[in-house]
């Protein structure tokens, strides 16, 4: 992405070794936008993403915004045995932390290309979230069972990866599992 409109002294600092960034923007891309911008950078998508991407309810902000983000995982939530996506939720907004909006995951698979590998040796998984990976805590667009929940992302070598997923709201999430939330609101 490029630095249009965005001062140096003002965009969120690149970050170092993999660790996830502190902030990251969002908004001033359109949904095309942001789909050329990950296919520009050889971003792969599966086809959650690309359902999500093709659904006129995902949009993006028009003004581009600076949003902090925090990655904690379930357990650091206070949830050792795991917890449903609901639970964690409201866990998390206890600590002041908020779901993101739905364009964080493409904004922040752009900015963040360091992303640590997450190839862990482990043959693809089903029904629970890679080691390695950074899902996107954000509000579903619906209840469908057909609708993809939201993005995660995943570096495997040198491949970056923006992935939607399925989860139903009795999934229970692993204590491992890392999710990222906005601190404070995103208006």
């Amino acid at each position: 992405m490029g630095s249009e409109g965005h001062g140096p002294e003002t965009r969120p600092a690149p970050s170092p070794n993999g660790v996830v960034p502190s902030a990251v923007w969002i908004g001033g891309l359109s949904r095309l936008e942001l789909l050329c911008g990950l296919r520009a950078q050889g971003v792969q998508l599966n086809t959650a993403a690309e359902a999500l991407f093709a659904d006129l309810r995902f949009v993006s902000r028009s003004e581009p915004t600076v949003v902090e983000i925090v990655a904690i995982s379930v357990f650091e939530l206070g949830f050792p045995s795991g917890a449903t996506y609901g639970d964690i939720t409201l866990r998390a907004l206890e600590v002041g932390l908020h779901e993101c909006p739905l364009e964080l995951g493409p904004h922040l698979r752009l900015q963040f290309p360091e992303q640590a590998d997450s190839a862990d040796g482990l043959p693809l998984t089903h029904g629970r979230a890679p080691g390695g990976s950074i899902t996107i805590a954000s509000p579903p667009i619906d209840d469908s069972d057909t609708t993809p929940k939201g993005f995660y992302l995943r570096r495997v070598g040198q491949e970056l990866w923006l992935r939607g997923y399925w989860s139903g709201p009795d999934h229970v999430w692993s204590p491992r599992d890392l999710l990222l939330f906005c601190r404070g609101g995103v208006g």
